[in-house]
């Protein structure tokens, strides 16, 4: 599923690249593409699988808070001491994350998938990292070399552990739609990052989970408990937080 989404992406950001007239990433741009796409690959598989084995009420947040945390943390290392706001904000997503993954959901006995939602936010966090580091050349450009690695990727791990490739000629239309919104969300993200901080546009991204919960508690119909309510609120206190400390 998602090497069809990521092959879907990969086509429509080459026709405008080829439309637009831009040219192929090379340099550093090269590598910071490769590695957005390795780090992409691994954030969207271990999302969509945590989403799917796990609840979405849990992996959402927790992939989101952590996605945020991660640029900030190497922000830290590479240019010292945070605000007090930015501290704080970590502080608050130490909590939420704690809450949002203790929750246990009445009336449900499917596990958490918390261990999914860190490895894919850590990825996410990873892949915003090098998508920073772009120049701005353009923004289809690295997407298209991004999207082949991550095609590459996914087509040898199919072949190589021998998962089942064929899917519903319905599904493909719905894996379509994925791939263009995907692929449409990347490139607003590379064009804020181009234009603005790179810690903000991370941060306003990083506030996807609040439209995650809410479609499952309505669509799914999801149950969680106070405490799991609690660790979304402090989910989106924390990203906020660290907004406003990286934007000070």
């Amino acid at each position: 599923m998602v090497a069809v989404t990521q092959a879907v992406g990969m086509a429509v950001a080459l026709a405008i690249a080829i439309v637009r007239g831009e040219p192929v990433p090379a340099g550093m741009d090269l590598v910071w593409s490769v590695g957005a796409g390795l780090c992409g690959v691994v954030g969207m598989t271990s999302l969509y699988r945590g989403l799917a084995v796990g609840r979405m009420g849990v992996v959402a947040p927790t992939t989101g808070v952590i996605g945020a945390v991660v640029p900030v943390l190497v922000g830290f290392a590479l240019e010292g001491v945070p605000t007090s706001a930015t501290v704080a904000g970590i502080g608050v997503a130490l909590v939420a994350v704690v809450l949002v993954t203790r929750a246990p959901g009445h009336g449900t006995d499917r596990p958490s998938g918390v261990a999914w939602a860190l490895l894919a936010g850590s990825a996410i966090g990873g892949f915003n990292i090098c998508i920073g580091q772009l120049s701005d050349a353009g923004q289809f450009g690295p997407l298209v070399v991004l999207r082949l690695v991550q095609s590459v990727v996914l087509v040898t791990l199919i072949v190589v552990w021998r998962q089942p490739w064929r899917l519903h000629r319905a599904d493909l239309a719905k894996l379509s739609v994925i791939g263009v919104l995907d692929m449409l969300g990347n490139v607003a993200f590379i064009s804020a990052a181009q234009v603005g901080a790179l810690a903000v546009a991370t941060i306003l991204s990083s506030l996807y989970p609040v439209a995650t919960v809410l479609l499952a508690l309505s669509l799914l119909h999801e149950k969680v408990t106070r405490s799991h309510v609690v660790g979304i609120a402090l989910t989106v206190a924390a990203i906020a937080l660290i907004g406003l400390g990286t934007a000070a």
